[in-house]
């Protein structure tokens, strides 16, 4: 009796899928979705790094060692303004002989023989200081880097170069902190191309507002253009847009209940690639069509076999 019971389920269960099969699951190939109001805002994504503006490499104005350091990596410093303290190589070379011969005697040479402070050449930001205190230093080697102002050095894609303005805003966010975005300015646009992969770009400068405090030289930015915006316009998803004999339009429901859907010729205006405005040919609220793939039907006529059923071996010979 179960082998019996559990044989008169199946074909249920199959005839019953068979059924269903039949019945139409979104038969009309199309989801019906509403014209409504949105704001598109249209934007040109870039990569770059962080790269000072001016980058200013500073030496020691004479040979000797390093008394003093006075600044640190990171600080803002002003021109004109004393970084180090150092000792000429024969003032070094005479207040270690002093110092060998008393405290007395080496304050007195040190009153005596005064240090040579090394100044900022200019305004920026110390971005590089290997130096230590103690260190002997020559006047051709770089003891620490500086810069003027910390910016995003991106490539544009030519496509794209036409949508990019001078003293246009964008968002600027560090893989390193991808939760804090900030504002920049775009302060440079490059005549000169560059090739990367095979693709004709332009380089654009993007200056921060204000230069976070985490913002370091080499850091990976991601900028976001922001090129223009419309708001509280007609808008419906882009994939609804068709193209029949060079007029862009949509699919609309047919007057008659039954009846094919109908194409209505629009308008359209801007896009952000996933929303299109439409300037005309539509009304807020008005009912659209967008193509969908039908899941299709079970075929269980006599033109087609269902793999579910069971069926014996082909030809007309007796099993």
């Amino acid at each position: 009796m179960k082998k019996i019971f559990s044989t008169v389920s199946i074909v249920c269960a199959v005839l019953l899928l068979a059924g269903c099969g039949k019945s139409k699951h979104q038969s009309d190939g199309y989801k019906p979705v509403k014209v409504t109001r949105n704001d598109i805002q249209l934007t040109v994504l870039a990569t770059g790094n962080v790269q000072p503006n001016n980058e200013l490499a500073v030496f020691p104005n004479i040979a000797g060692r390093i008394e003093k350091l006075l600044v640190k990596e990171g600080d803002i410093v002003k021109k004109g303004q004393t970084l180090m303290i150092l000792s000429s190589t024969e003032r070094a070379t005479l207040l270690d002989e002093a110092e060998a011969q008393g405290p007395k005697i080496y304050k007195h040479w040190q009153k005596l023989y005064q240090a040579s402070p090394l100044l900022s050449p200019e305004n920026g930001q110390i971005i590089w200081l290997p130096t230590v205190p103690g260190q002997v230093v020559s006047t051709g080697v770089t003891i620490m880097v500086m810069s003027d102002h910390l910016m995003v050095n991106t490539q544009v894609d030519e496509t794209d170069l036409a949508q990019i303005k001078m003293n246009q805003k964008a968002t600027i966010t560090l893989d390193a902190y991808p939760n804090q975005q900030f504002i920049g300015t775009v302060k440079r646009i490059s005549y000169f191309s560059v090739l990367v992969n095979n693709v004709t770009t332009y380089e654009v400068d993007v200056w921060p507002d204000e230069v976070p405090p985490f913002m370091r030289s080499g850091m990976t930015a991601n900028v976001v253009f922001n090129t223009s915006e419309k708001d509280d316009v007609l808008t419906i998803p882009s994939e609804a847009v068709q193209q029949q004999n060079g007029q862009s339009g949509v699919m609309v429901p047919a007057e008659k209940k039954g009846d094919k859907p109908v194409f209505k010729p629009i308008q359209t205006g801007v896009t952000d690639g996933k929303q299109i405005e439409v300037i005309s040919g539509l009304n807020e609220d008005d009912k659209i069509l967008i193509k969908t793939f039908s899941v299709g039907q079970l075929d269980t006529t006599s033109s087609g076999t269902n793999p579910f059923m069971p069926h014996g071996p082909t030809g007309s010979g007796k099993h």
